[in-house]
């Protein structure tokens, strides 16, 4: 087993935080952006939330923000599943 000194790890590190993401990695980001949306907005309509008591209209807003969440997620999993190489449809 090969051992590195704290210098190569240090250069290893420092290159692998320079680089740009790959056209892979930008492609998942993109496919990931509904739910990423989706959870600043329940995120947004929680922190809305902490200092006072919900009335109706936030608790639906709420409510739809879960859904939205929910939705999100339930999409960007049937769209891996659909993609997924060796899966039968």
């Amino acid at each position: 087993m090969k051992i590195l000194s704290l210098r190569v790890l240090a250069a290893i590190a420092q290159a692998e935080q320079d680089r740009e993401p790959t056209p892979a990695e930008l492609a998942a980001i993109e496919a990931e952006m509904p739910l990423i949306q989706a959870e600043v907005a329940l995120l947004d309509a929680q922190i809305a939330l902490l200092d006072r008591t919900p009335s109706e209209l936030d608790e639906r807003q709420l409510r739809r923000a879960r859904r939205r969440v929910l939705a999100a997620r339930r999409d960007l999993a049937n769209k891996g599943a659909n993609e997924a190489p060796g899966v039968a449809a």
